[in-house]
């Protein structure tokens, strides 16, 4: 097929088109504590209580600390927290692998500190650690299995077929990182492609983190600061459209293509799917239409991503008028 104009995306009225909704609903974990954001607390808190109340909650997830500051998350969100149990923020926890035990005293104690929505509704019902080999993720399992929602994150710079293997023996779900504040922190579209795969092929479900915060490919600062770094960053748009692609059985050298496709005209969005006509011509790419199916089973395998800014990706929609 050959390049050329792509219908205008669907949206700009503040509603989004059915098919976006269903890959956005509740899929950004909040996580303005880290890099590069690096709120402090008291700002993370206040801005994840605004996005909760705010327009755009319905594509908000969980909000993302360290069980090592647990304590000091209660301690400043007192003022914001509601007090009714239906109204509950859901909190991810990071626990350290070395301390598993210790943060998992944290969390108890930090929940059952709110067992009583009116001394403020909020609950640690997820974890994530970083695991790197099959022992790491056993050994892991034998203490969070059944007690949390888990994500174990993974090296992919290697095949991670055995990793996966072994999260598949679990109840775990894995976990990829996308990017970082250093160009070398970001995996290549091929590794990328090769984890989602892995996860599909084992019915592991996934979430991804770091370097997420556009929803197209494209070059970006890699912090904040004026003299920062530029690196190509992975879109979440492209992650979630390359998993549904692949959910789809469409194949790895088009998953790799939309992973890279940094035209944000050349997906549009309706009550029926998605739709891409990639901006490179491809000989065996012609437009590629995703049914709502294929992005609801994308969803259920990407559970979410990571974000240090919620209202950057949101505004980015916005300016694209898919929102």
């Amino acid at each position: 097929m050959t390049s050329g104009a792509a219908a205008p995306p669907v949206g700009g009225s503040g509603k989004p088109a059915p098919a976006l909704r269903t890959l956005l609903r509740g899929v950004v974990d909040y996580a303005g504590l880290f890099p590069p954001a690096a709120h402090d607390m008291a700002t993370a808190v206040a801005e994840y209580a605004d996005y909760r109340n705010g327009p755009d909650a319905w594509a908000l997830g969980r909000f993302v600390l360290p069980a090592a500051r647990l304590a000091e998350f209660h301690e400043r969100s007192q003022a914001r927290l509601p007090r009714e149990g239906a109204r509950s923020w859901a909190l991810s926890a990071l626990v350290a692998g070395s301390d598993i035990e210790e943060d998992l005293e944290r969390i108890e104690r930090f929940n059952a500190s709110h067992s009583d929505a009116r001394e403020g509704a909020v609950l640690v019902d997820t974890v994530e650690l970083k695991t790197h080999s099959v022992r790491e993720i056993e050994n892991a399992a034998e203490r969070l299995d059944r007690r949390f929602d888990t994500f174990m994150e993974i090296p992919a710079a290697e095949d991670p077929v055995h990793l996966v293997d072994a999260i598949s023996r679990t109840k775990a779900k894995a976990k990829i990182r996308t990017g970082g504040v250093t160009p070398d922190a970001f995996p290549s579209s091929a590794q990328i492609v090769r984890f989602i795969e892995r996860c599909l092929d084992r019915n592991v479900a996934f979430k991804a983190t770091a370097g997420l915060h556009h929803p197209w490919r494209a070059e970006h600062r890699l912090t904040y600061a004026a003299d920062a770094p530029s690196g190509t960053m992975f879109g979440f748009l492209n992650m979630l459209l390359c998993v549904a692609v692949l959910c789809a059985r469409r194949g790895e050298a088009e998953a790799i293509a939309l992973l890279e496709e940094r035209n944000p005209g050349a997906v549009r969005f309706d009550d029926q799917g998605s739709h891409w006509r990639p901006t490179v011509a491809r000989a065996a790419t012609g437009d590629v239409n995703l049914p709502m199916t294929a992005l609801e089973l994308a969803r259920e395998s990407m559970a979410s991503f990571g974000s240090c800014s919620f209202s950057e990706p949101l505004a980015d929609l916005r300016s694209i008028g898919l929102l």
